[in-house]
């Protein structure tokens, strides 16, 4: 399983304020490249746009499911594009007086060239009115940097992704808002925000013994909005060898940026775990983990906790570790109201970095809006990982039911970008998880990790104002082991609180221990659940 989950965490390299690049075939892992070829290219063309394109679109996801899938391309990549490394690709510019609609709309589309890691070219196709023509690949849309032209490139060779722009910040510049590249991957950014957090369109088989799929979306329809629309409809064909997949995206950009997904699935194969709107995110390490390494900033992570918002409207925070092996956790849901991934520290000093500027990444909110959503679980899978180029966080949804070759399955849900959310209840949120050797200084305490100090921080809600002689107190659970010596006190010069308390494992040794807390106020909550999983294992220096 360690080899698993070390694979799962190379498969996406990244650098720190440009587009991650997500490998959809990893090291040590059984995970097949996705694509259907020229499966579907064209079949928008024979309707018109709206509801009964996206009809034909769910007609050719239902037909390729029914067929045996295929694995190569129908096209292989030049020789020239699949032997670049990753300094050759970068060179490799869109031409921004080439992009689509440029002048036209608010929004704007630039393309990504093929090569190097995406060896899978995907059609991507412009609506307008009822016209559905695909958009033609031509060198000269690019600047090659030192490579030159790379030799002469087949004319239909396809782009890798594309990125939408619209002026987030002012009328007259076009910002990047939302790219889609590599597999299912994309990544969206809302006014002052960086790019950091990335959603997918599916997950299959993520943290499992027999290997992890990666679905790809394999041809896009991108409708041409209204000059001066906030908000344009794209849609795209998903396959893999278990599943396929019609999407239908509306964006919308305001202050955060807004993605309304509709998907219609359709079940090739039996799927182990299916995993619905995955996000996947990095956390190195930082103040609530137990791993450090040798490193001038004091916290790196694109996300530091795991927010989700339960069907019976409990608020529950899950602080982020690097663990030292692969942990999965089930957080079971009756049906969800929501969940996400966040970057909740946003002050520029808990990280140190002026380049990454880790504090303006944003998170990222999903809300079930429509379909088959059910009993279920979030499900967060974190990998160990030994630097911040590994993406090692990924959160999804986990319905009860298994899905089943021949089956189908529609969802709809809203994505939506975020930097500080105000708890909609009012409820007081954790803002800070410390952990500790519990050892009595002077003491013959044994070693770590025989007690484990823990120091939990609360702000907002009702506690702002808060006197500090006032009886908050703290409700607890822990499954193996107990919490002694709980304290619940107002700190000195601000409206923070903290729970403080030590945790004394039990038997059997070395198993994780699962804890929950959350404050109140004459027996009455004010706080959400902070919930944390501690493995004993965690207690080692550096990576």
């Amino acid at each position: 399983m360690a080899g698993t989950a070390f694979a799962l965490a190379a498969r996406l390299l990244r650098e720190k304020t440009k587009l991650r690049l997500s490998i959809a075939c990893t090291l040590m892992l059984v995970a097949v490249c996705a694509g259907a070829g020229e499966a579907g290219a064209g079949e928008g063309g024979a309707g018109p746009p709206g509801p009964d394109l996206y009809d034909r679109i769910t007609d050719t996801a239902r037909r390729l499911a029914a067929e045996p899938y295929r694995e190569e391309p129908a096209t292989p990549l030049p020789e020239a594009l699949a032997a670049l490394d990753y300094s050759a690709y970068r060179d490799i510019r869109f031409r921004k007086a080439r992009a689509l609609w440029a002048g036209d709309t608010d929004f704007s589309v630039e393309f990504f060239h093929p090569g190097f890691l995406y060896e899978r070219p995907v059609t991507i196709n412009e609506v307008t009115g009822r016209a559905v023509r695909p958009v033609a690949f031509d060198p000269a849309m690019f600047d090659y940097g030192q490579s030159g032209r790379l030799g002469e490139l087949p004319p239909n060779l396809g782009f890798a992704g594309f990125r939408l722009h619209y002026p987030l910040h002012h009328a007259d510049y076009d910002d990047e808002v939302i790219a889609f590249l590599g597999a299912a991957y994309f990544r969206m950014v809302g006014r002052g925000q960086r790019y950091g957090i990335s959603a997918r369109g599916l997950a299959v088989d993520t943290a499992l013994p027999s290997g992890e799929e990666f679905p790809q979306f394999v041809e896009f329809w991108l409708v041409k909005p209204s000059p001066g629309s906030n908000g344009m409809t794209f849609y795209a064909l998903l396959d893999s060898p278990s599943v396929t997949g019609a999407y239908a995206f509306r964006l919308e950009s305001r202050a955060q940026t807004l993605l309304d997904v509709r998907v219609r699935l359709f079940a090739r194969n039996d799927v182990g775990r299916l995993g619905i709107a995955p996000l996947t995110s990095m956390f190195t390490w930082g103040e609530s983990g137990t791993r450090r390494f040798d490193d001038h900033r004091p916290e790196v992570h694109d996300s530091d906790g795991l927010l989700q918002h339960t069907g019976v409207g409990e608020w529950i925070w899950r602080p982020l570790v690097n663990p030292p092996e692969l942990q999965v956790s089930t957080l079971l849901d009756p049906g969800p109201r929501g969940f996400g991934l966040a970057q909740r520290d946003r002050d520029f000093d808990s990280y140190q970095d002026p380049e990454a500027r880790y504090d303006l990444r944003p998170g990222l909110w999903v809300t079930p809006t429509g379909g088959d959503w059910g009993s279920g679980a979030v499900q967060l899978v974190e990998i160990p990982s030994p630097d911040e180029t590994h993406d090692n966080i990924v959160a999804y949804w986990l319905d009860d039911r298994p899905l089943e070759a021949g089956q189908t399955r529609e969802l709809a849900y809203r994505l939506r970008t975020f930097g500080t959310m105000v708890n909609p209840a009012g409820l007081a949120r954790v803002t800070g998880t410390r952990t500790g050797w519990g050892r009595t200084p002077g003491s013959a305490d044994e070693p770590p990790p025989s007690v484990r100090q823990f120091a939990v921080d609360f702000e907002g809600g009702d506690l702002t104002g808060l006197a500090a002689d006032q009886p908050v107190a703290a409700e607890m659970a822990v499954n193996r082991g107990q919490a002694r010596n709980v304290t619940v006190e107002k700190l000195p010069g601000n409206d923070r609180w903290r729970l403080a308390f030590k945790l004394h494992p039990a038997a059997p040794a070395g198993e994780p221990v699962n804890m929950r807390a959350f404050l109140t106020l004459r027996g009455q909550r004010i706080s959400e659940t902070w919930n944390y999983l501690w493995h004993p294992k965690s207690v080692r220096p550096g990576p």
